[in-house]
């Protein structure tokens, strides 16, 4: 599955999750490894406004969020020291270098002079100031199952799978246009009535009418507002790109986003192609790394957007991930790309269900652990046991989906904002092999082009809550090697409860099944934690 993509089901699990409000629970006991057994006390208020922007820095003792207690690291551990630069790699969809809350620290490669048109470095990459975009002009892209779909039957199971998943994924997509055409159309009744685009709940509401078509519109309408809020009308356009885009793009048999390119994506050793151009051909089509990126650098108590996690990062972007599925050629040029330009943590919020050159993937992984560099990826958004072989979530770091054949990933579940048995996003997948540890990834305000912010949510979002504190750890503790930092940053996590809901069918099971570590990440354990194992 593309992490890129937002998280919709269907029109009723849409506006279900977007119009979700936090309620706070009674959570259990917690031992982080500084506190004894604090109690959380039950909180029973809503998330204000101002909390919901950074709930993910909050602390699940002192705010009763299941944050991961930035705020506290910095006034407690990180005021008086002072830490290195640490360059975090965004393998992504490209990001906004000119936004005003992260343009200040994008990473700028010093051994290259800006637009002389010559690869002043040698490194391969004409002119790449602050990353490079092995995109291309390309924006969309066919899913890895019509890739695989459009090439001749073998008779492989891969293919028989492939054709399988895509019949149902269409036939999904088809349902949902009809749901999407559906709310258009009623919505648009009542605009023509009110002659206006956007309206009020009351301004509904004060509709008296013996049309029954009106009636009948402002009945769902009303449904609507009630479960998604004021930016209802956005929400409903936003549900109509996603599905227009798969049957446009994504599951499209004749389409073919990579033409434009010029590359062979079947050949790794065809290495001279994309461009300069971080964000790619639309600013607005990188607003998933933009986002990625914010969460974990945008700048921190300048009263504008959200706050960053790690306040001494530089962010390098690497445009790898289309909407669509990403090139296993792509991701694996994009790794080494990162790597050998100085990364020291790479963020990899993307993922699918099939990777035809998944061996190069690999090596690139086994080439950063060589080097010394974290890859923190999403563990996906299907609601899934990613243990289980038919839910494989690639890229991974086992071939065969138990043995880790590489110890720098860090594979991050997503976190809802209320502590409890509803802790773990509904939509985050799982496992008690290969997911690592959680972090928040529902409702994240972070920074999107063109110098705008919103809430975006999934593993997406959790992944870099993550890599941001890997970060903050690589940057004070700059010693410790990426299997340490990965280490520390499962075992000092706060652990989850014993009884957890997991998967879109809120199945509740042990702790013991969510993952390797049973905890989420914080980021104020995790600083003690280095500190302790860097002296010895």
């Amino acid at each position: 599955m593309n992490h890129i993509k937002p998280i919709y089901y269907s029109a009723v699990a849409f506006f279900a999750l977007v119009g979700c409000t936090a309620q706070k629970q009674v959570s259990k006991t917690i031992t982080p490894i500084t506190i004894s057994s604090p109690l959380i006390i039950k909180k029973v208020t809503p998330i204000s406004e101002a909390d919901l922007k950074r709930w993910s820095h909050l602390d699940l003792v002192k705010d009763t969020i299941p944050g991961m207690s930035v705020d506290k690291a910095y006034s407690e551990l990180l005021k008086n020291k002072k830490g290195v630069k640490v360059i975090v790699g965004i393998v992504d969809s490209g990001v906004d270098i000119d936004h005003e809350d992260l343009k200040s620290v994008i990473w700028t490669n010093a051994k290259e002079i800006p637009g002389n048109g010559i690869d002043d470095d040698k490194n391969g990459f004409v002119d790449d100031i602050h990353g490079w975009n092995f995109l291309g002009d390309s924006g969309f892209e066919n899913l890895e199952m019509t890739r695989i779909l459009k090439k001749t039957d073998d008779g492989s199971v891969t293919y028989k799978n492939a054709k399988a998943d895509y019949e149902k994924k269409y036939n999904e997509a088809l349902e949902g246009k009809q749901q999407v055409d559906f709310l258009l159309n009623t919505n648009k009744v009542i605009q023509t009535y009110l002659k206006k685009d956007d309206y009020t709940l009351e301004e509904l509401n004060a509709i008296v009418s013996t049309d029954e078509v009106l009636n009948k519109s402002k009945m769902i309408m009303t449904r609507i507002i009630g479960q998604s809020g004021p930016k209802f009308t956005a929400d409903i356009e936003e549900y109509k790109k996603y599905i227009y885009d798969q049957l446009n793009y994504n599951l499209n048999k004749e389409f073919n986003g990579r033409k434009i390119v010029g590359d062979n994506p079947d050949d790794i050793k065809d290495t001279k192609y994309g461009n300069n151009i971080v964000y790619g051909p639309d600013k607005e089509e990188a607003l998933h790394g933009t986002h990625v990126a914010g969460i974990i650098a945008q700048v921190r108590n300048n009263n504008i957007g959200g706050d960053g996690v790690a306040s001494t990062v530089e962010i390098m972007a690497v445009r790898a991930v289309p909407n669509g599925d990403e090139y296993d050629k792509d991701i694996a040029l994009a790794i080494r790309y990162a790597v050998d330009n100085g990364a020291k943590v790479i963020n990899g919020s993307f993922g699918k269900s099939y990777s035809p050159h998944k061996q190069w993937v690999f090596d690139a992984i086994k080439y950063a652990e060589k080097k010394d560099v974290l890859f923190v990826h999403a563990s996906g958004n299907d609601g899934n046991d990613i243990d289980l072989e038919k839910n494989i979530n690639f890229p991974n770091d086992s071939e065969d989906n138990k043995i880790e054949f590489a110890n720098n990933v860090l594979t991050v579940g997503a976190l809802n904002n209320a502590y409890g048995e509803t802790v773990v996003a509904p939509f985050s997948n799982y496992g008690a092999i290969n997911v690592d540890v959680y972090a928040p990834g529902m409702e994240i305000y972070a920074s999107v082009p063109n110098n705008k912010y919103k809430y975006e949510q999934g593993t997406s979002m959790a992944s870099p809550n993550a890599a941001g504190v890997a970060a903050l750890v690589r940057s004070y503790y700059p010693k410790l090697s990426a299997k340490q930092v990965k280490q520390i940053l499962m075992d000092s996590g706060t652990p989850l409860p014993a009884s957890v809901e997991l998967g879109e069918n809120n199945e509740k099971k042990s702790v013991t099944d969510t993952s390797k570590s049973g905890k989420m990440i914080n980021a104020y354990n995790a600083l003690i934690l280095a500190e302790r194992m860097s002296k010895n």
